[in-house]
Order: structure tokens, then C-alpha cells, then sequence
């Protein structure tokens, strides 16, 4: 959520860089209803004074014995009372339009964001390692799963539905020892603290981090009870501090989860129906930081590189892209899209999202820091990114790692995790 001082002093900025967004907000509406709130505060304000001076008054006048007057005053108190609990009504009205708005307003676009439409504006930064050349065609990593029966898309269909999957044999260990060679990397080298969170969060944790309200028709929901199947490991990690302060030496905070992801990916009917790229339950490693807001910048190149040295790892070729102002998350201030390269779909798609939020969702969620000791606490910034989702990460060591005969060699530094499976072959 935005500070409503900086939309009240600087509305035609932040106007101008929600339209950079593609988005036209109600902030002529907002700033009047601002208006109305201030004007009814300061009214009620006005009388209550008046009443406590009344209140004091016939006090005085009981105690002088000049009851006749001490009666009239009382109905004066009586009427200011009646006054202000109308003015406090409209003021209750006015207080939750005003939120219901800033609620639907996304985060502003750091100065560094290209502004843009779409994905055709995104501006690479870096490229690393080059796409392997074959001498046959490379094919779609579902023709792969399927010849080397690990992964069956028909029998997930037939339980669950369409964009469910079912991954079997040595696909269940490839996926089983990403997660684990994932999560060793960023505990041990990166410095992030491992977390195993519920899977389940109540409605205050997605308000936390922007899910809802503007999102609800993405998220699972359990009938019968305040809670959905999170849709990223990011709303449980970053609400674990909600309404805390954290002091400086807890700074910056880094946490890591491997969960499942459930979405229902609203509005992307017709969109990567084929495969294991945009599926309804999908397995992911997240990375989360909390930062001081001086130092959030340093956090997401950080953050970004961490995710990086997974694929580095891996030898995956990629590239980095800055999201535009019209690509962008409804949270984040800037992010850059980690793409890796698919042969079978000869493109570069994406496999990590890195944001940084600022202090949106932390002005959400009520996390604050506390700059240096004794100091008043300011809001945090928060980060997150995917390091890496697991799916996606299977993809493409298939498609990248294809040989002639239809097998896949295994990454090496995946190997000591795969109990030293070299390559997947067709099982009988």
C-alpha cells in the first residue's frame, strides 16, 4: 500500500507514474475524499474540545450550587455528543472508501524502470552461456517426458484436470533433487534461512503481500474457512514478521522455502496449455528479504544473483530483463525476470521473478525496522524472488540436455543429489 502523504503531495506524480503502469486510478476521487476526511477530523476535533470545556463547566456550576444552569449546559453536552457521533459515522464512511482505494492502487515504478506496455518493452541487461547447437531438432520437452515415461499429463487429467501433471521415476528424483540441491545452495552459500511454512494462509497474510483483494480469482480458497492454498511461498515468508519490528541487527533477513504452489491462473485461458510451463500446482524454492529501505537496492541485485548461480550451476544458458512499467507486478517497484533458454520452443522464458516491493507490502503487513538503536521505526522494505521454480527448471534441463537417442543427461552438480543418475533413459 502507497503513504497517503505521498499521494496528497504529490498526486500529479504519482498519477502520471501510474499511467506509466497502464493503469488510470481514481486519484482525483481519492485526494477529495482526503479532503472531506481532514475537514470532518478537524470538526469533530472542534467540538470535542467544546464538550470537554462544557463537561468542566458544569462541574463548576454543580459545585456552586446553580443547578438550573448546570441542566442547561447538560443539554448542550447532549446535543455536541449527538454531533459527534454523526460527524465520527461519515468519518467511519470516508475512512473505508479511502482505503478500499489505496487498496487498489499498485506499487509506483522505481525512476529506473523502463517504461513500457507490454513484455516487448522489457530491456536485457545481461546474457550468460550460449544455446547449445544440435545436429537434429531439439523437441518440446513433453514429446521428451513422455517418450522417457516420466511425466504423464493424461492420468493427471483424468484425477485432476486440466494443467495438472504427474511426474514419475527418474522425473520424481530430477525434481526431488532440485529442490534439494536448491535449497543446500541458498542455505549454505547464500546465507538464507530454510523455512518450512503452512501451505494454507488466512485472508490478513494476502492482504500483506497484495494478493487480495485484487486478486482473488487467482487464489484457491478453502469453503467454510479463512483460508487459501498459498500461490507462492513469498505470502507465508514475508508474513512471518506482519506487525513486528525488527531491529537493525536482524537485517537484512533472509528466509528460503521449498512449498508446492496452487494457482488457478485466471484470465491466462489459452496461454502455455501444453506442458509443465503454467500449471495449476507446481513446486517452487522462494527466496525472501527483508531489508532496510537505504539498502533494498543492494538486496534485489543480491537477491537476483543468488537466483543466477542456479542456473550457473546447472548450465543453463539465460538472460536477465528488467520488467517494464507495464509488465510489472502489482507490488513491486522494480523487477527483473530471470529467462532461461528452451530449445524445444527456441525462446527464453521465464524461470524467476526478482522483486523489490520497497515498503508496499510492508506497510501492508505492519513490518517495521528500526534503523539504529533507540530510533523510530520506519517501514521495512521487502524483496522476493524464485530461486528457481522447480517445474520450469525441469523443463529446461530436458529440452537443453536432449541427446539423438531421445535420452537426457543429468547436470553434474545435480548428480550427488540424484543418487549419481548421469543420464534418463527410457525404461522398459
Amino acid at each position: 500500500m502507497l503513504d497517503p502523504a505521498i499521494l496528497r503531495d504529490n498526486l500529479e506524480a504519482v498519477s502520471r507514474r501510474l499511467r506509466d503502469r497502464g493503469m488510470e486510478m481514481p486519484l482525483d476521487e481519492l485526494a477529495r475524499l482526503d479532503v472531506d476526511r481532514r475537514r470532518l477530523i478537524a470538526e469533530s476535533e472542534k467540538l470535542k474540545h467544546a464538550k470537554n470545556l462544557a463537561s468542566e463547566q458544569i462541574g463548576r456550576l454543580v459545585k456552586d450550587g446553580r443547578k438550573p444552569e448546570a441542566e442547561a449546559r447538560k443539554k448542550d453536552v447532549r446535543e455536541l455528543n449527538d454531533r459527534i457521533k454523526q460527524l465520527d459515522g461519515e468519518l467511519g464512511v470516508i475512512e473505508q472508501s479511502i482505503s478500499s482505494l489505496l487498496h487498489e492502487i499498485p506499487n509506483i515504478p522505481h525512476p529506473s524502470v523502463p517504461v513500457g506496455k507490454d513484455c516487448s518493452d522489457n530491456q536485457v541487461v545481461r546474457v550468460w552461456g550460449e544455446p547449445r547447437r544440435f545436429a537434429f531438432t531439439p523437441r518440446h520437452h513433453v514429446e521428451l517426458g513422455e517418450e522417457l515415461g516420466i511425466l504423464d499429463l493424461q492420468r493427471a487429467a483424468k484425477i485432476s484436470g486440466a494443467r495438472f501433471a504427474v511426474i514419475r521415476g527418474a522425473g520424481a528424483l530430477l525434481e526431488r533433487a532440485l529442490i534439494g540441491f536448491m535449497l543446500d545452495l541458498h542455505t549454505r552459500e547464500h546465507g538464507y534461512l530454510e523455512v518450512i511454512p503452512p501451505f494454507l494462509v488466512n485472508s490478513a497474510a494476502l492482504f500483506g503481500t497484495g494478493q487480495l483483494p485484487r486478486f482473488r480469482d487467482d487464489l484457491f480458497h478453502v469453503e467454510g474457512h479463512d483460508l487459501h492454498l498459498i500461490p507462492t511461498a513469498e505470502v507465508p515468508l514475508t508474513n512471518l514478521r506482519s506487525g513486528e519490528i525488527l531491529e537493525r541487527e536482524e537485517l537484512p533477513l533472509r528466509l528460503t522455502a521449498y512449498t508446492p504452489c496452487f494457482r488457478s491462473e485466471a484470465g491466462s485461458y489459452g496461454k502455455d496449455v501444453r506442458g509443465l510451463i503454467r500449471l495449476h500446482q507446481f513446486n517452487k524454492v522462494e527466496l525472501v528479504a527483508i531489508s532496510e529501505p537505504q539498502r533494498s537496492y543492494e538486496e534485489l541485485e543480491r537477491l537476483t544473483s543468488n537466483a543466477e548461480e542456479v542456473l550457473r550451476r546447472l548450465e543453463l544458458p539465460y538472460r536477465v530483463v528488467t520488467l517494464c512499467t507495464g509488465d510489472m507486478g502489482f507490488s513491486a517497484a522494480k523487477t527483473y525476470d530471470l529467462e532461461v533458454w528452451l530449445p524445444g520452443q527456441g525462446a527464453y522464458r521465464e524461470i524467476s521473478s526478482c522483486s523489490n516491493c520497497e515498503a508496499y507490502q510492508a506497510r501492508r503487513a505492519g513490518i517495521r525496522c528500526r534503523p539504529e538503536k533507540g530510533a523510530k521505526p520506519e517501514y521495512a522494505h521487502t524483496l522476493n524472488g524464485s530461486g528457481l521454480a522447480v517445474g520450469r527448471t525441469l523443463v529446461a534441463i530436458l529440452e537443453n540436455n536432449q541427446q539423438a537417442d531421445g535420452s537426457v543427461v543429468v547436470p553434474a552438480a545435480l548428480r550427488p543429489y540424484a543418487g549419481g543418475l548421469e543420464t534418463i533413459r527410457r525404461v522398459a
